[in-house]
């Protein structure tokens, strides 16, 4: 600061970043002249021997572009040309880390336009949509890396769901089906163990699914936590055999509320929440007949409930903790609203490729929080080995 302040006469916040630029522009020409020094073994101004056939060759200029805007750089070279810095290298324009800029603002929904336009008011230069465009190409390999990895042998908790984003086809533009899943493995951490695109949601397309999991090494799922799509629990044994599906209480609720006057919504849901979340299931019987009696003038509502009660009364088959965990898809429902974020500020996507970059890299930023075990999770883990012994202790580390 003092040498910034002896040399420039600095009177406003513009005048320091034009002295900051050339106070850097000069300390990476030094350090380039330091490397070539390095290169070619001796220093600048030391006597050369007549041997040396390689020598100094004046300066090529450059501009690069960096966190403080464009810099104009003095670059030495050598006679044989076989020199390459790194601190900035051949070819090099940019040197302001901005391809990860670019892709951390595409993972938070930015468009291209405000990409480039927030580059140009922090940095000053410009980015082209092109530009743009090929740095978050290079993701690509990436997402497909990501799609097609190897998964873990078993996952006691799995959780399926699917949302609606608009994509353009062929025939214009048309909301697709975007079908997630989400493992808890024996660690009882979180992961992505996927996503899938489709025309529409089907038990069909569920079952390609399944089976391609399968394929990528998943031997066991546990308990598999999903809405009420038709077919999808008989999808789920199909390639998962012992595998146990419980709906969403959740969404029986919503199903459920259709039937009832918007102002009885918060009573109706508190009697059915005392129904499964009673403390066995002898008393869920008892609690769901005064359920029924009080209800009756709305038969509709108590037959959502009637009609998937096996949804309730397999809940009992677990400890409470467990409970909690399988009782709802909220786990799904909650990383559907992360995706939203990102995915409904885009507006209609021109391609499936550009959907899969942008939840590539969202996804990427949901996982760091996801570090940690999910709650209570070494007593659901005893719950589990009493309950499963072998389906789950094979596949802990010990």
């Amino acid at each position: 600061m003092k040498h910034l302040f002896e040399n420039y006469e600095i009177k406003t916040a513009i005048d320091v970043q034009e002295a900051l630029k050339d106070m850097f522009a000069g300390t990476l020409e030094e350090m380039l002249t330091a490397e070539l020094d390095d290169h070619l073994g001796y220093d600048k101004h030391e006597p050369v021997e007549e041997k040396l056939t390689n020598r100094r060759n004046g300066t090529s200029a450059k501009t690069v572009q960096s966190q403080l805007g464009e810099l104009d750089l003095n670059v030495p070279r050598d006679r044989e040309a076989s020199f390459n810095p790194k601190i900035v290298q051949k070819h090099q324009k940019d040197i302001s880390g901005i391809e990860e800029k670019v892709l951390s603002m595409y993972a938070k929904g930015q468009s291209q336009r405000d990409i480039s336009a927030t580059i140009q008011d922090i940095y000053g230069f410009d980015v082209s949509h092109e530009t743009i465009s090929k740095i978050t190409d290079k993701v690509i390999p990436m997402v497909q890396e990501f799609r097609n990895r190897p998964l873990k042998k078993c996952y006691p908790f799995v959780f399926v769901d699917a949302m609606f984003v608009p994509v353009k086809t062929e025939s214009g533009s048309g909301q697709k089906a975007l079908y997630n899943m989400i493992g808890i493995d024996v660690e009882g951490k979180k992961d992505v163990l996927g996503f899938w695109l489709s025309e529409d949601e089907s038990s069909r397309h569920w079952l390609q699914i399944l089976d391609e999991i399968r394929r990528r090494g998943v031997e066991d799922i546990l308990v598999v936590s999903l809405d009420g799509l038709s077919g999808l629990e008989d999808a789920i044994t199909a390639v998962f055999p012992k595998t146990i599906t419980q709906r969403c209480i959740v969404h029986l609720m919503r199903n459920a509320t259709r039937y009832i006057p918007r102002k009885r919504w918060a009573e109706f849901a508190k009697d059915i929440k005392t129904v499964y979340k009673a403390v066995s299931l002898d008393e869920a019987v008892q609690l769901f007949e005064t359920f029924q009696e009080k209800w009756c003038d709305y038969q509709s509502a108590v037959n959502v409930w009637s009609k998937n009660w096996l949804s309730v009364e397999r809940l009992f088959e677990f400890p409470s903790e467990i409970r909690k965990l399988i009782y709802t898809t909220n786990t799904i429902e909650s990383y559907h609203n992360q995706l939203r974020k990102v995915t409904d500020r885009k507006g209609t996507f021109p391609s499936e490729m550009s959907l899969y970059k942008l939840l590539y890299l969202r996804i990427e930023e949901i996982k760091e929080s996801w570090n940690r075990p999910v709650h209570n999770w070494p007593k659901v883990l005893n719950q589990l080995v009493i309950l499963y012994d072998e389906r789950i202790t094979r596949h802990m580390r010990f």
